[in-house]
């Protein structure tokens, strides 16, 4: 039987090797590949593997998610629909939070203000999602994201850290504190996201938790950079 998985956590050659090496004292392996570039197995065996059975046969630092499955229900999910259908949730998110942050700000405009409101709305909403079902957050997550790669427990905390950020810049509290760590997070994982979408792989974005089913798509890195840059305007004024 041949299956194909993703694998994160894999950082260098050794981390190849290590894999290879814990898989192929398995009997029932016949064949197996790991491609360090594409961070994808390929296995093919007498007899079909579960995943909790491979991800017991690896190092723990190596957390896998079954290729042919997350892809195709992801291809499945939004078969015939076009982007902008496909991210009606995220748009219709950012819209709300938009408008929030505009109606707060409408008497006394402050454009320094509208941006701390809609980074803080921005922050609360998301982490809200991810919340809904952190389990599966983190194994999105972890696909993409170099940190949440290499250190499993940063993933575990991130929704809190965004909670934490949201109400940092709602209460007007160390402002310049939240908008560098800010723009520190959103950095690393925009250089995730821009690997994904350069090397064109289908898989789930995890900005909205897996509640709301996302494709990995150029909104994303949109979606990462405004706050960026927001972030970058608030720290120079």
């Amino acid at each position: 039987m041949n299956q194909k998985f993703l694998i994160s956590g894999m950082t260098c050659l050794k981390c190849k090797a290590s894999i290879e090496n814990a898989l192929q004292s398995f009997e029932a392996i016949t064949t197996l590949k790991v491609d360090f570039k594409k961070q994808e197995l390929s296995i093919i065996s007498n007899e079909g593997l579960t995943l909790s059975t491979v991800q017991k046969l690896i190092p723990k630092k190596y957390t896998i998610l079954e290729k042919d499955f997350n892809e195709k229900s992801i291809d499945k999910e939004f078969e015939g629909k076009s982007k902008i259908q496909q991210l009606k949730p995220l748009f219709l998110i950012i819209f709300y939070i938009t408008s929030a942050s505009l109606l707060l700000n409408f008497k006394n405009w402050n454009l320094n203000e509208f941006m701390l409101d809609f980074m803080g709305l921005f922050f609360i909403v998301f982490s809200f999602f991810k919340m809904l079902d952190l389990n599966g957050f983190l194994q999105s997550f972890k696909m993409y994201d170099p940190l949440a790669k290499r250190v499993s427990f940063y993933g575990r905390i991130y929704p809190f850290i965004e909670t934490l950020l949201g109400l940092m810049f709602l209460m007007r509290y160390e402002i310049n504190i939240a908008l560098i760590i800010t723009l520190v997070l959103l950095v690393i994982t925009t250089i995730g996201v821009s690997k994904v979408l350069l090397q064109k792989q289908s898989i789930q974005c995890a900005c909205l938790g897996t509640v709301l089913k996302l494709p990995m798509t150029e909104a994303t890195l949109i979606e990462n950079s405004i706050m960026i840059v927001m972030a970058i305007v608030m720290i120079i004024g």
